[in-house]
């Protein structure tokens, strides 16, 4: 496995597709673990497959997922979270684009969205 931003633990659960699976063996560094899956008899099936792992979201971070339906005042809902270049954008109902950084948000709610009206002009 290359590229892990996870350590991988003994015990972790991992998607892979539409399956779960559990870390029943880790060797190897942080940088490059080598895992045994436990009910996985022949790994090479999962070779190229992405490795997913749930983990806490650490304070102001948020899944796409998670933003898309929530209002913001004067502009309707979310419809959809855009990868731009630098940074992710919120697709509003009214056709804005607000780039999903801390000088255009003002706040995040479980409810809502503010914007700085004045960083978008």
């Amino acid at each position: 496995m290359e590229g892990a931003k996870h350590p991988l633990e003994l015990g972790t659960t991992v998607s892979i597709g539409s399956s779960t699976h559990t870390v029943a063996r880790r060797a190897g560094t942080d940088a490059r673990p080598l895992i045994r899956l436990a009910a996985v008899g022949d790994p090479r099936s999962l070779r190229g497959e992405l490795l997913l792992v749930e983990d806490e979201l650490a304070e102001g971070e948020w899944l796409a997922g998670d933003l898309i339906g929530r209002a913001v005042p004067g502009h309707g809902h979310v419809v959809r979270v855009l990868d731009g270049p630098s940074c992710s954008l919120l697709e509003l109902e009214d056709g804005t684009l607000v780039p999903f950084i801390s000088d255009a948000i003002s706040s995040i709610d479980r409810n809502q969205i503010l914007i700085n009206e004045g960083f978008l002009g």
